[in-house]
């Protein structure tokens, strides 16, 4: 027998979206007041309405009809503003639910690793942050009370005919399993339908962000007729999906429609016989006729509240394996506890370096680190890397693409820990560092900048927290050798820089990313190919401008051209995640061996005698 896996999840979703509900309750106990007070107020109007047929028309008490007109007046106006006083607060309820919701995504995303992101399309998270939560509110804002209105409705109405005439009552009671019936089966077919359709989306999301990123690429390639190909097939996905809930409702709506005109036929055919034998008062058969729209509605209704539930399901299903998705880089319970013990123990011991709880030395040391990528453990990116630097020396990594150097300083900063073996940041694991303590100290400067939609001031300055003003920005941009073109522009240090700093050169955004980096005044940078599109008179500037900083800083440094490493205190060339040569410059050199083969080639290079070393 087949069990549909996320049935268990559909159970709980509203147990697990109840606790962000929590604190607008009260709000919605007040509009459960209105309610009653709009359903009473509903079922006193067909009351009225079959009165003034009996006492003043068909009995000709005139005298009665301002009464019951006035009190028809007063019920449509108490009802009208009931009905309005609880929708407004059941909407503020589910907005303000799904605020928290947002907020809980939102921190989650942050909390998680780089192995979540690496598996998990962007258009996918942007589906749940936006598309996913729209359902949700539209069900805790429309959906609950229109659900509760129906079941309230039908309920109360079939109490209320057959107070009236219990004869006709059953007549419609007769209807009702059919109606069950077929909204199960509506419901049993739907919900898969909405599965794909959330995922149809998020893969026409993922191509559509994906483009918008690389529009460069596609026009240089002339690829846009490509694109739009791949975009149509896409958004015919989408659309056959979404066709395939208009076939689904198209297959039993028709049937849910002719359930409410039976009700009608019904009421009149069986209706009009008991007025005709004088078995039942026109007036009481006109009350009745009142009634039937709220048996009716609910009919009709239900197949479109059915959809909107399975949404409801899917778009919860998707969140909660999001916010229920747990990071591979945790940190431990007591680590800053740990860090204050560790730290004394050294200095007792009389540790060179300097460290304390809150500012590292910059002291690094892998102990036969080797890594895989936790999807592949079989295939190793480091083996067995073994080194020490000591606090504020320079280290420079040289290697081909692939050979693991972006891996390694990774792990530095604790993007990912090892598989084997430790990396030691002032004699202590970076595992038993808190994490924001490790990366506020621990600043990666990649080749592949990334600049946010803000003033150049701004981007430079965001991590900079207390030190951020005016002379401090300016002079690690200088640093960096980025004042210059920064006041050679109008607005200066207020101009704002386009998405991802589109209008900048990409030797500009490097040394932005440069300046954000000293700005936050790390004890350890790593500049990972962070000059490859700057020339090389600008690149000497900053190492020199380097070498002055005020505060000594351990720097790694990885580059393709030997002039950017040359000075290092410790050289390492890797090859297939392995450390082949290491030692100084001119120690690398003196043994002709791998390194001495690029340092070669590159002095080829300048000389126009061979091709230069391309990592």
């Amino acid at each position: 027998m087949y069990v549909d896996p996320t049935r268990n999840q559909q159970a709980g979703n509203l147990r697990w979206i109840l606790p962000y509900c929590k604190p607008d309750l009260p709000r919605v106990a007040a509009s459960v007041v209105l309610f009653a007070i709009n359903n009473v107020m509903a079922m006193i109007m067909p009351l009225l309405a079959g009165t003034i047929v009996d006492q003043v028309i068909t009995k000709g008490h005139l005298d009665q009809l301002t009464r019951l007109c006035v009190m028809m007046i007063v019920v449509t106006l108490v009802r009208v503003g009931a009905r309005y006083g609880y929708q407004m607060w059941m909407e503020r309820f589910g907005q303000n639910s799904v605020y928290r919701l947002v907020s809980d995504e939102y921190e989650r995303l942050h909390e998680l690793d780089f192995t979540y992101f690496n598996h998990t399309r962007t258009g996918d998270i942007m589906s749940r942050m936006t598309s996913d939560t729209d359902a949700i509110r539209h069900f805790l804002s429309w959906v609950t009370y229109q659900v509760a209105d129906c079941v309230v409705m039908f309920i109360g109405a079939l109490c209320v005919m057959t107070a009236i005439d219990w004869r006709l009552a059953l007549a419609l009671a007769c209807v009702t399993p059919f109606l069950f019936l077929l909204t199960r089966q509506l419901a049993k077919h739907a919900h898969p339908i909405f599965f794909a359709i959330r995922n149809s989306l998020a893969s026409l999301n993922s191509m559509v962000e994906e483009n918008i990123e690389g529009n460069r690429v596609v026009k240089a390639f002339v690829r846009e007729p490509f694109e739009t190909r791949k975009f149509d097939e896409h958004n015919e996905d989408y659309k056959q999906r979404n066709m395939e809930l208009a076939y689904n409702s198209r297959k039993y709506m028709p049937w849910l429609d002719g359930l409410g005109f039976s009700l009608e036929l019904i009421t009149l055919g069986f209706g009009g016989f008991l007025v005709i034998k004088g078995n039942m008062t026109l007036g009481n058969l006109v009350s009745f006729n009142s009634f039937l729209w709220m048996i009716d509605g609910p009919v009709r209704q239900s197949g479109w509240l059915i959809n909107d539930w399975q949404r409801f399901n899917a778009s919860c299903i998707k969140i909660r394996k999001l916010l229920t998705s747990r990071s591979r880089i945790a940190e431990k319970p007591d680590a800053r506890q740990g860090v204050k013990q560790a730290v004394a123990i050294q200095k007792k011991l009389g540790a060179s370096h300097a460290a304390t709880p809150e500012r590292m030395s910059g002291e690094i040391r892998f102990d036969h680190v080797s890594f895989a990528f936790p999807d592949d453990p079989a295939t190793p990116i480091l083996k067995d890397i073994d080194f020490f630097i000591p606090a504020g020396a320079k280290l420079g990594i040289l290697g081909e693409t692939g050979a693991g150097k972006s891996t390694l300083v990774s792990l530095i900063s604790r993007f990912y820990d090892p598989t084997i073996g430790h990396v030691l940041i002032d004699g202590i694991d970076a595992r038993d560092w808190p994490l924001s303590t490790l990366r506020s100290q621990v600043c990666i400067v990649a080749q592949d900048t990334f600049l946010f939609s803000d003033t150049i001031g701004g981007n430079i300055g965001f991590g900079a927290g207390e030190r951020q003003d005016s002379h401090y920005i300016r002079r690690m941009a200088a640093i960096a050798g980025a004042d210059g073109f920064i006041t050679s522009m109008p607005q200066g240090y207020d101009t704002v820089v386009g998405e991802r700093g589109v209008g900048l050169s990409g030797g500009q955004k490097q040394r932005l990313s440069l300046a954000r980096a000293l700005a936050d005044d790390p004890a350890i940078l790593i500049m990972d190919d962070t000059t490859s599109a700057v020339d090389m008179e600008t690149e000497a500037q900053i190492q020199k401008h380097l070498r002055d900083l005020d505060t000594a800083k351990t720097i790694i440094t990885i580059a393709h051209r030997i002039s950017s490493i040359k000075d290092a205190d410790l050289i390492l060339v890797l090859e297939h995640g392995r450390i082949i040569e290491r030692g100084s410059h001119e120690d690398l050199v003196g043994a002709h061996g791998r390194y001495w083969e690029i340092y070669r080639k590159q002095l080829g290079l300048q000389s126009g005698q061979a091709q230069g070393f391309s990592e």
